[in-house]
């Protein structure tokens, strides 16, 4: 399927999504925001598609939403010119970040493992859009912020839940309130990033990370991702419940049994997903 805002290619079970409007440093617009729910939704359910990989093009991961429009808008009522009264618009408003919230949490609730490899800019949605993934891999030159402050609005796109749960309460409120703009070793320190390589490695560090979660038990990852995503919610008790469930779905697939059969043999296993 082509897409007017994303570029969107398969090799081995690593699908990798690619926003495409750098003129815009890849802010996201309305259409980008369709087309990216309808991508996920499909990759969701595709058994073959078993890593995502999210990036961008021409040098920067995502400046966030495109907000180019609001500055059309009546500054004593919120309205944009010509659409009609402000409830109207917040209605309409309302709406339209109901939809950015479903592709938030098409994201979220992938069960494959997901990488975002950030180049350049990550701000605002765009670096939420980064933190939602399981993995996020940096370039040295890559700069990251929650600018919404600086733009008279609140943090969206899942950054309130997300971002604490990455770096803590306090230091996610640094970077909420302040909006300011820090660099690749910053949100190494604070944790708000898993690697940060040169940039001339970053490509072969995510195909390698990518490839080797491809190769992984597909069923026993999904697993493991939603067990830790749901732990800081859960009591310890729920958590072991949730595990002996979990590892009982695994001991009747034929991936661990591969598994287990590859051990005695002294080779790798070769999983299939069933």
């Amino acid at each position: 399927m082509m897409y007017e805002t994303l570029l969107v290619d398969r090799a081995d079970g690593v699908v990798a999504v690619t926003l495409n409007r750098p003129a815009r440093k890849n802010a996201a617009n309305a259409q980008m925001w369709s087309e990216l729910l309808d991508v996920l939704r499909e990759i969701g359910s595709r058994a073959a598609d078993r890593v995502l990989v999210v990036t961008g093009a021409g040098g920067d991961f995502c400046s966030g939403a495109d907000v180019s429009g609001m500055a059309e808008t009546n500054g004593d009522a919120g309205t944009p010119t010509g659409t009609g009264t402000d409830t109207d618009a917040r209605t309409h408003g309302l709406a339209s970040m109901r939809h950015v919230g479903d592709v938030a949490l098409a994201l979220r609730r992938l069960p494959q493992p997901t990488i975002a490899k950030v180049r350049g800019v990550a701000v605002g949605a765009g670096l939420n859009m980064a933190l939602l993934c399981d993995l996020v891999v940096a370039s040295e030159n890559a700069r990251f912020s929650e600018i919404f402050a600086r733009r008279g609005l609140t943090i969206d796109f899942g950054g309130s839940w997300v971002l604490p749960r990455r770096i803590g309460l306090h230091r996610a409120k640094e970077l909420a309130l302040f909006a300011d703009i820090i660099d690749a070793a910053e949100a190494d320190r604070i944790g708000l990033v898993n690697r940060v390589v040169p940039d001339g490695e970053l490509d072969a560090f995510v195909d390698d990370w990518a490839r080797r979660l491809a190769a992984g038990p597909p069923i026993a990852l999904a697993q493991t991702k939603r067990l830790l995503d749901n732990a800081i919610g859960i009591t310890l008790e729920q958590a072991l419940d949730d595990e002996g469930a979990a590892q009982t779905i695994n001991f009747s697939t034929a991936d661990t049994a591969e598994a287990m059969q590859a051990f005695i043999a002294k080779r790798q296993p070769e999983f299939q997903g069933r």
